[in-house]
């Protein structure tokens, strides 16, 4: 596993030591990671406030996102894929879509490549947190 899903991951963590979801991201650009967030939806009573969306606003007005490449651990939701596609982030690396599908095909439909690594640590987390906490789970996905 590469350093950036690894921070991605750490970033999960963050979250779920917070009491919320525990899905990460990061941003990269040129070898370095220029924006890290998680989800803070229950911690900020933010129903936008999506692991992706927090890294990108965490990264800062970075003017033209050519080369940059979004990690999350999870496979991103419309929301989310929806800010990738309006700006143009055109690499997205998915620790694991076997607990939520996301929007893939979305994604791959508006010329953004997707990789999904499926990693066990990122299914786990994740199988867990639903496992524990199915009704904050199912809000956030809007079910």
């Amino acid at each position: 596993m590469d350093e950036f899903m690894q921070a991605a991951i750490d970033e999960a963590k963050k979250g779920l030591e917070e009491g919320g979801i525990p899905i990460g991201s990061v941003l990269m650009k040129d070898g370095k990671i220029i924006g890290r967030g998680h989800n803070r939806r229950v911690q900020h009573d933010d129903p936008l406030a999506h692991a992706e969306i927090d890294c990108i606003r965490n990264a800062g007005r970075i003017g033209k996102y050519q080369g940059t490449t979004i990690y999350s651990t999870l496979m991103p939701c419309y929301l989310c894929a929806g800010a990738i596609v309006q700006f143009g982030i055109k690499t997205v690396i998915a620790g694991e879509s076997k607990t939520f599908d996301g929007a893939a095909e979305f994604m791959k439909e508006h010329g953004v490549e997707v990789i999904d690594l499926d990693i066990d640590e990122c299914k786990n987390i994740m199988e867990e947190f639903i496992h524990q906490k199915p009704d904050i789970w199912y809000e956030d996905i809007g079910k």
